[in-house]
């Protein structure tokens, strides 16, 4: 439950960033402006199918996360008036987008690839300590 958590906490973190970016846009860089929103939206992509999965390989949520990102890009080449009318929502836009970007789709892996750096740093920081803690352990004896 510990687990799920901290991706419940990631996700809500790089949602925050994510709208800041969005709305701070003017004050940022150009290059953060026009890239790290998305970035940022599929890194909590990538946190939201960890929290799914925390009893999975993180390069699963990866590829599931992946995978998702790509097919809410494709879904922007359909011009159906139900699917604008769905995006000219706030909700709606902000998870189905508003227009195809080849570039989107960079953007998407580079954001997946950081966070999922990041989660599988952290996981192999945490058994490095426990190694280290073990081997101290087994001295003192």
């Amino acid at each position: 439950m510990k687990r799920r958590i901290y991706y419940f906490i990631a996700a809500l973190v790089l949602i925050v960033l994510g709208l800041s970016v969005r709305h701070f846009g003017d004050r940022l860089s150009n290059f953060v402006a026009d890239h790290a929103g998305d970035a940022l939206w599929a890194g909590m992509i990538y946190a939201g199918c960890r929290a799914c999965l925390v009893r999975q390989r993180a390069s699963l949520a990866a590829g599931i996360s992946f995978l998702f990102c790509m097919a809410v890009e494709c879904s922007q080449l359909y011009q159906a008036d139900w699917i604008h009318a769905l995006r000219s929502t706030v909700i709606g836009g902000l998870v189905l987008g508003q227009g195809f970007l080849a570039i989107d789709l960079l953007r998407y892996t580079v954001g997946i690839a950081i966070v999922y750096g990041m989660d599988i740093g952290r996981h192999a920081d945490c058994g490095r300590r426990q190694r280290v803690k073990n081997k101290e352990y087994k001295s003192d004896l």
